[in-house]
């Protein structure tokens, strides 16, 4: 009771400190520009890491223990490919500022994720570094980070890059362009981060890299062995700094093909994984799939490489269909007919604007129906495939 008293005690200090500044820099108006700004940033920061921070702690202590069985996975990553039941996990776009929407969907679903996905762009900019908070705040609710990492190159600062094509020509050819080392001083210091991390992580390098219009390092821009190329130039660096805690997730786009042409090799990659988004008819590209037409067709392809499979981003809109029956023909069939598949990922995003004209609604909260549905079909799943209790 002291310990928390303290700690509350400790927060309020911090919101008061906050608050006088602001204050302060109010007062000032324009004059505040410049060090007050940054210092006001600071304080911001700070009081929100220290309030994350307890919660995160309260939370990771609860969930430590619920994930005792998991910790050595942590530190071998090698564990994952053994693993036997299917490892579940979430990506959800509030994450950066708060894990509350994955802490209840857990609790809806009664479950833990295992995997929290998070994405970072490549560039010079400060949130372009290795997201090294949010990877510790994973490691501290005893999960693992799977980080989808998306080689944009018109972000880079050319003073620190000064061998680098003008930003609107760096696509062109980009993935040869990393191959030949021109991003290796960019590369180098993610590797050592990662690194120090000292727990596993999943990186998935340039997904869908076979989809010629989604992505500036797609087929559009590059050829399959240059972007072969990249990702083993990639993976030797990372190994010569002695990165042993990553597991690469290769990650093409199922309907696209050239899964060959594409594939870096047994060495490179240690996960294939896959997006299953069911768009439903929101847009005049789209119709509504079923789970066995987006996935089962393209399984055998898929796993005949032999590595586990993760479901990457798995997702599905209301437009078109009844999204329950979608989710309960998905859950049901996974453990029957698709053995390979290791790891699913929810894509609980509520704003996406990236594919179609209109923001559509990924996250399932409050959707009760697809929740129970969800929660019942993990709870059948055989006793092998459950997490051990």
């Amino acid at each position: 009771m002291v310990k928390r008293t303290n700690r509350f005690l400790f927060v309020m200090l911090a919101l008061l400190g906050g608050i006088v500044i602001v204050l302060i820099l109010t007062t000032l108006g324009a004059r505040s520009k410049g060090p007050l700004d940054n210092l006001l940033g600071i304080a911001g920061n700070a009081v929100s890491d220290l309030e994350n921070t307890l919660i995160l702690e309260k939370r990771g202590d609860n969930r430590k223990d619920q994930l005792a069985w998991f910790q050595n996975y942590h530190t071998y990553p090698s564990l994952f490919s053994k693993s036997r039941p299917i490892l579940l996990g979430v990506y959800d776009n509030q994450s950066a500022v708060s894990f509350d929407n994955i802490f209840k969907l857990e609790k809806s679903l009664n479950t833990n994720f295992l995997l929290i996905h998070i994405y970072a762009a490549w560039g010079s900019k400060p949130e372009q570094e290795f997201p090294e908070k949010q990877v510790r705040a994973i490691y501290t609710l005893g999960s693992v980070p799977v980080i989808t990492w998306e080689p944009w190159l018109t972000d880079f600062d050319a003073e620190k890059f000064p061998n680098l094509k003008k930003p609107e020509l760096r696509d062109k050819g980009g993935m040869a362009d990393i191959a030949r080392g021109k991003y290796d001083s960019y590369i180098k210091e993610w590797a050592t981060k990662a690194k120090n991390m000292e727990h596993t992580i999943f990186i998935r390098f340039g997904h869908e890299m076979n989809d010629p219009y989604r992505y500036p390092w797609g087929p559009q821009n590059n050829s399959a062995k240059d972007y072969v190329a990249a990702w083993q130039h990639i993976r030797h660096i990372f190994t010569s700094i002695g990165a042993k805690n990553i597991l690469w997730i290769w990650s093409p786009h199922p309907s696209y093909g050239w899964f060959n042409e594409f594939y870096p090799g047994d060495d490179y990659v240690d996960w294939v994984g896959v997006n299953i988004l069911n768009y439903g008819t929101v847009a005049i590209w789209s119709k509504w799939w079923t789970f066995r037409e987006m996935f089962g067709a393209h399984y055998p392809e898929l796993a005949k490489f032999g590595k586990p499979i993760m479901i990457t981003e798995f997702g599905c809109l209301e437009v078109g269909g009844d999204r329950t029956t979608w989710f309960d023909q998905a859950f049901k069939s996974i453990p029957k007919e698709y053995p390979a598949v290791k790891a699913l990922m929810f894509f609980h995003y509520s704003v996406d604007n990236t594919t179609t004209e209109q923001t559509v609604n990924w996250t399932i909260l409050n959707d009760n129906k697809s929740m129970l549905t969800i929660s019942r079909n993990i709870r059948n799943w055989p006793d092998s495939l459950k997490y051990p209790k």
